[in-house]
């Protein structure tokens, strides 16, 4: 089981909602490219509102995913796209269906 994780919550500017989802919806393919990321979701809450929930099999992996392309992507978009900042937490995995 995987016990490391990530949360990302994700706020957009009201005019750039549409962008940011498709930025989260292409990142998919760029989860799929990281061999040391167990799971990618990526999430939307509210009109603006998005996030993001992934695991790792390790802290390594954790920390190659904070130092890959979909951590750089939001970092190029946040001050044009995002309403502020993304709040990006490390995350202890308790327990997990997984199929």
């Amino acid at each position: 089981m995987t016990h490391t994780g990530l949360l990302a919550r994700i706020e957009a500017k009201p005019e750039h909602a549409a962008q940011v989802q498709e930025l989260l919806e292409n990142a998919l393919e760029l989860a799929r490219q990281e061999t040391r990321t167990v799971t990618w979701y990526s999430f939307r809450t509210g009109p603006t509102s998005f996030g993001v929930f992934d695991t790792f099999a390790d802290e390594a992996g954790r920390q190659a995913h904070l130092n890959g392309r979909i951590a750089a992507a939001l970092k190029e978009i946040a001050p044009t796209l995002l309403a502020e900042a993304p709040d990006i937490q490390k995350v202890d995995v308790l327990a997990a269906k997984l199929p």
